[in-house]
């Protein structure tokens, strides 16, 4: 019997997507397969500091045999409890909130951690059936999450023991990642690291690629092509021709201008959150981490230009747009038809790409990887293995598509044009589907646990990825409320009643962290050796 596995991988582009994805499938093939990374010098790579989600430690890092306190360090990374949503609920401008906002009078928070739940049910329900009936003003998330408050006082999700009392995600500087993942892929995992540029590729009757060529006359061969070469897609959408489906008619933003901020960490802490700031047409980003922060406004082109984008951006920050270094990104908003076509994936902005309002950009990244490990093919590229990533990749992007338009539709905001152009898109109908569900009282995708996707349990849930915790943080933080409290309820006084344990606990819990915990800062200082 012939052998007829993958012997060579070949890696278009560096970068975060790039090089997550040699270090993934080096480590998950080991030294049967060739990967090399092909990158050029000379194009800049877009990273400008990144958001990400509570699973990439489990997913990503926990594979490659990485901890926190080896990577983070490396990575000048920070700690993420969620994301704070300033002043989508009301007119104003983001720029009177200042450099040092805490977030006003108008914000809520999507809130990393499982929901608590009682007598079966997400306490999302007990919390509804009070509101509903008078019984509470509190808003969701600092009735039903001790970390709110934990917000406010920027303070830390581990003790300086390193005990750990909360789901969080990370915040770091996408450059250093790439580097520290090419320096470990090449010296740990025995990757190939080629600098040179793409000028074509070679591809045979079959239409799958043979090799691809470069600037200083290489000819490159593999089995099996990862295109990673960003919003250019040059082998998906270059060589093998596959469509982009523009899907500006579900989310309006398409440009974005972004920096790096220094910050006094001593007088004013670090955040352990994103902050999302609705701005006049679209919304700013802020990303602390040690001595600065990143930070971007993602605006639509359609209803603010460039200079004005940029003014109001740098207004809001106390930055001169003459003088401050300021880097502006196109981006179409879409994903290729398939991301896998005969023997070329393609992965990160070589194949989609939605805002990072929920910071899913990375997620994309590593959720294809672990999804093509357990699909990978070897040279016959079964159909349906490639079919079935296909269909894995799309739901994955679309259902986040949905909940993100969400965001902009059930926003109370309509102060502007572009505000009232968000409320007047078509949803998707699964998404309307869901908000049913939602305004029926019975929650969204239930039953599904809070520790699905989201946390690491990926064979759990991967499609239902969005969990009925964080439709309630988003749609209830926007005022969006259910029309009626579960109707199984009313026949259940005893369990309303005994419910009020749990929320008292909540609160219990909160003032034992307020008064224990030290703050992001401080312990970030000891993780980074700066003590």
């Amino acid at each position: 019997m012939s052998d007829n596995r993958i012997r060579k991988i070949l890696v278009l582009g560096g970068g975060t997507t790039g090089w997550m994805s040699a270090a993934y499938l080096a480590k998950a093939l080991g030294s049967s397969a060739e990967v090399t990374v092909l990158e050029a010098p000379s194009v800049p790579r877009i990273g400008v500091g990144e958001a990400t989600i509570p699973n990439l430690q489990k997913v990503f890092f926990d594979f490659l045999g990485l901890s926190e306190e080896e990577w983070m360090p490396e990575c000048n990374a920070s700690f993420k409890l969620g994301i704070r949503y300033i002043n989508w609920r009301t007119p104003g401008s983001g720029e009177a909130l200042g450099r040092e906002h805490q977030g006003g009078k108008d914000h809520f928070d999507h809130v990393f951690g499982v929901l608590p739940s009682h007598e079966n049910l997400p306490l999302s329900h007990y919390w509804t059936h009070k509101k509903l009936t008078g019984q509470t003003d509190e808003p969701f998330d600092q009735a039903c999450y001790t970390q709110p408050q934990i917000f406010d006082r920027n303070l830390s999700p581990r003790y300086l023991d390193g005990t750990r009392w909360a789901s969080y995600a990370w915040h770091f500087d996408a450059q250093k990642v790439a580097d520290f993942l090419g320096r470990f892929s090449v010296e740990k995992l025995g990757v190939q690291h080629i600098q040179d540029k793409f000028v074509g590729a070679d591809v045979d009757q079959r239409g799958h690629i043979v090799a691809v060529k470069t600037e200083e006359g290489r000819r490159l061969e593999a089995d099996l092509f990862i295109d990673c070469s960003g919003f250019r897609s040059l082998l998906m959408n270059g060589v093998m021709k596959e469509p982009f489906l523009d899907m500006s008619d579900h989310l309006l933003n398409d440009r974005a201008v972004a920096t790096q901020i220094p910050h006094d960490d001593e007088n004013n802490g670090v955040e352990p959150f994103t902050s999302a700031i609705a701005m006049s047409a679209g919304w700013t980003w802020k990303i602390p981490m040690l001595g600065r922060f990143g930070t971007g406004y993602v605006y639509s082109s359609r209803f603010t230009s460039q200079d004005e984008a940029t003014q109001e951006f740098c207004r809001m920050w106390g930055i001169d747009p003459e003088t401050h270094p300021l880097n502006h990104v196109k981006f179409r908003v879409g994903r290729n038809r398939r991301a896998w076509v005969k023997n070329c994936i393609g992965l990160g902005l070589a194949n989609q790409f939605v805002e990072p309002l929920e910071s899913t950009g990375i997620y994309f990244v590593y959720a294809a990887l672990y999804q093509l490990v357990k699909h990978f093919p070897d040279k016959s590229f079964d159909p349906v293995l490639v079919n079935r990533f296909n269909h894995e990749v799309e739901e994955m992007f679309d259902d986040t598509r949905d909940f993100i338009q969400g965001h902009f539709s059930f926003a109370p905001r309509n102060d502007t044009p572009y505000w009232r152009a968000c409320k007047e898109l078509e949803l998707a109908p699964r998404f309307v589907e869901k908000v049913k569900e939602y305004k029926s009282g019975l929650g969204v995708n239930l039953p599904v646990t809070d520790e699905a996707g989201y946390y690491g349990n990926f064979e759990a849930e991967f499609r239902n990825f969005w969990s009925n915790a964080n439709y309630y943080c988003i749609l209830a933080g926007l005022g969006e409320l259910p029309d009626n409290p579960m109707p199984l309820l009313a026949h259940q006084p005893e369990s309303i009643a005994s419910a009020e344990a749990v929320f008292e606990e909540i609160k219990k819990r909160r003032e034992e962290l307020l008064a224990t915990l030290p703050s992001t800062h401080e312990y970030l200082l000891k993780l980074h050796g700066k003590a």
